[in-house]
Parts: structure tokens; C-alpha cells; sequence
């Protein structure tokens, strides 16, 4: 086996490292108390809400003219208020009942995986046997149900397509345009990085933030210096450093197999401009259609990572390029009116049919 010298920009090959004072890592010095920058967040999930409850939207029960059943169910119903058995011949049978209404596993054409909340236990229920009961619980209870083919998106699937260096690999290697990029956890060599690309940003892995005391703070994407980049904070986990794009306006592209909905997302204020999450308030949005090029590398892009559905970022620039930001393969789509109607339609369709229809 042969070994490679240690990647060349900076100085990464240091025998000791120098541990960090205060051991902070440099990403979280950007977070924000959410109700700071976000007291629209209920509003959007509601909005979505509003399409996936089949007793407030008929959009989720009626194709085509034809009544759909449709169950709403949160995995954190089970076990407490939730009774599933299932036993396997060729496939997986059994039922799934939660208050006074059963589905019979046999009978599913679809399910929308979205943002369930963790299971429950007994209140007196000991921290080492939740603990076990959860992973008994995601493995069996879930497990069972991954068995099941006709995801809108499996969750191994939705796993997978989170990794956002995949995302960009892959972009790249269809034709997509992609910013310049590092994932490091070396000061000196993010501060090189930026040396040599010009104007940067910092941007988390993931919109999770920082949950501290049961509160949450949010990151968004930052433009950072050379200075800035040699914290030692860098040192105590990844981080991704990519180069600005100038660009006229973003666009957000929701996919349901294979179908394109897409909008230009307008911004009327800096911080919109470098995150149009942290300042929705100033967004107006405007109905758009892909070219040809972009929409074949999509619907390749989706294809080879096994996604039904996905929330595409693009930022168009100054001469009309599309460069490939990142796909949430569990993303919003509802709080944009322009498209939702058209949105849960294709969802609605998507659930009632099987993906081999």
C-alpha cells in the first residue's frame, strides 16, 4: 500500500496539533437565536401541514377524480398509541393501527417520509432501556417498514443524499456547474483556500444549528476571510469553505418523479443574498422553467442517488448561468404559493401509484 503526501495546501502534516481554546468550533460562532431571524418557521410548516392533512386539503386524498385513503402518522405515536404486527411470507403482511383507524401493510401505494419525531417511552421508562428500546424500535418497527417499496423517499435513500460533498461530486460530474470548494478541518489550509479563490463563504453541513438548553440557533451561509479562516476552531470538526457566486437571483426546484416545479427566488436585503432562509420577509418568487441541459442533468442528478423527490438550490448568475448549490431530499415546497397547488397534486399522484406504474 502506498501512501500519498498529505494534501498540499497549508500545512496539514503537523505532528501535534495545538488544542483550541475554549474548544468551540469555528462554525457555531456564526448561530443565531431563532426568533431573531426566523418567527416565520411556524407559518411555513403549517402551510405544509395544511396540503399533508387529508381533512384540511382534499389535494392528498383525490387523484385523478378518485378517492385515495390516506393515514397520517408519526412514528412518535409508537409504541404508546400505536399496535403494529406484521409476519413475512413473500412479503410482509400485517397491519398497522393508531386510535380507530388500521392499515393493512398489503394495501400501501406510497408513503411521504417527513420529519417524524423521535418514538415514545413510559415517562419512568430508565435512560438505558429508552435508549435500547429506540434502536429496537428503528430496527424492527421501522425496519419493517422499510421493507415496504413504494417510499417517497426511502429513508436509507433520504440518508444517503445528505451528504453534501456527494451532492456536489456528483453534480459536477453530470455537466453541473458547481462552486469551487474545501471540506477541512485545518486553519491554514481554509485560509489558503481562500487566498486563492477570492470572495468566500462558510456554509454548515447541515440546517440543524446548535441545540443548547432547549434552544435552538441557527447557522446560515456567511462570507468569511483569510483571517478570519485561521481560527483553531476550524481544527475541532469539518468545515466547508466555498467561493461566492455573484449571482441576480436564486432558484428552487422541487422535483416529484421526474416532474419539475421551479421558481426564481428574488431577494430585497443583504442577509436574503447570502441565505434566503434567514430573511423570508424580503423574498418575492416568480414561476421559471429550466432549460433543456439543466433539467436532463436534474433528472440524472435524481436518478443516481434513488430520489423521488428532492428540493433543488441553484444560484443563477450575472450571464445566466445555473450553478448547483445542494438538493434537501426532505425539503420544504409548500410555502411558495405560486407552486404548492401543482406541488401536492404530483405528490398526491406519486403516493396513490406504485413507482413501477
Amino acid at each position: 500500500m502506498q501512501f500519498h503526501e498529505p494534501f498540499p495546501i497549508g500545512t496539514a502534516a503537523t505532528a501535534v496539533r495545538e488544542r483550541p481554546a475554549g474548544n468551540v468550533p469555528f462554525g457555531t460562532r456564526f448561530a443565531l437565536d431563532v426568533p431573531e431571524i426566523d418567527a416565520g418557521a411556524e407559518a411555513r410548516a403549517e402551510a405544509e401541514r395544511s396540503y399533508l392533512d387529508p381533512d384540511r386539503q382534499i389535494s392528498l386524498v383525490e387523484v385523478d377524480g378518485v378517492e385515495v385513503p390516506v393515514l397520517r402518522f408519526d412514528i412518535a405515536d409508537f409504541p404508546m398509541n400505536t399496535e403494529f404486527t406484521a409476519t413475512l411470507d413473500t412479503e410482509w403482511a400485517g397491519a398497522l393501527r393508531v386510535g380507530h383507524r388500521s392499515l393493512d401493510l398489503s394495501r400501501i401505494s406510497g408513503i411521504y417520509y417527513r420529519r417524524p419525531l423521535p418514538f415514545t417511552f413510559p415517562d419512568d421508562m430508565t435512560e438505558a432501556h429508552r435508549e435500547w428500546a429506540a434502536v429496537e424500535a428503528k430496527l424492527g418497527f421501522l425496519g419493517t417498514l422499510a421493507a415496504v417499496p413504494q417510499w417517497l423517499n426511502h429513508p436509507a435513500r433520504i440518508a444517503n443524499a445528505e451528504y453534501k460533498p456527494l451532492q456536489l461530486r456528483l453534480a459536477k460530474a453530470l455537466g453541473m456547474l458547481v462552486p469551487q470548494a474545501i471540506v477541512t478541518n485545518v486553519p491554514a489550509d481554509a485560509r489558503s483556500f481562500a487566498e486563492s479563490v477570492g470572495e468566500v463563504i462558510y456554509k454548515p453541513f447541515s440546517p440543524r444549528g446548535v441545540i443548547e438548553g432547549g434552544r435552538q440557533r441557527l447557522l446560515y451561509t456567511v462570507k468569511v476571510t483569510p483571517e478570519q479562516l485561521d481560527d483553531p476552531g476550524i481544527s475541532l470538526t469539518a468545515h466547508m469553505v466555498q467561493e461566492w457566486i455573484p449571482h441576480t437571483h436564486a432558484i428552487r426546484m422541487t422535483v416529484v418523479d421526474g416532474a419539475c416545479f421551479t421558481a426564481e427566488i428574488h431577494s430585497d436585503s443583504p442577509a436574503a443574498d447570502l441565505d434566503w432562509r434567514s430573511d423570508y420577509e424580503s423574498l418575492t418568487y416568480k414561476v421559471t422553467t429550466p432549460s433543456a441541459q439543466v433539467r436532463n442533468a436534474v433528472t440524472a442528478f435524481m436518478n443516481e442517488l434513488g430520489l423521488r423527490f428532492g428540493a433543488l438550490d441553484f444560484l443563477v448568475t450575472p450571464s445566466g448561468e445555473w450553478v448547483f448549490l445542494e438538493v434537501n431530499p426532505n425539503g420544504q415546497w409548500a410555502w411558495i404559493k405560486e407552486l404548492a397547488p401543482d406541488i401536492a397534486r404530483a405528490l398526491a399522484t406519486a403516493l396513490e401509484k406504485s413507482p413501477n406504474d
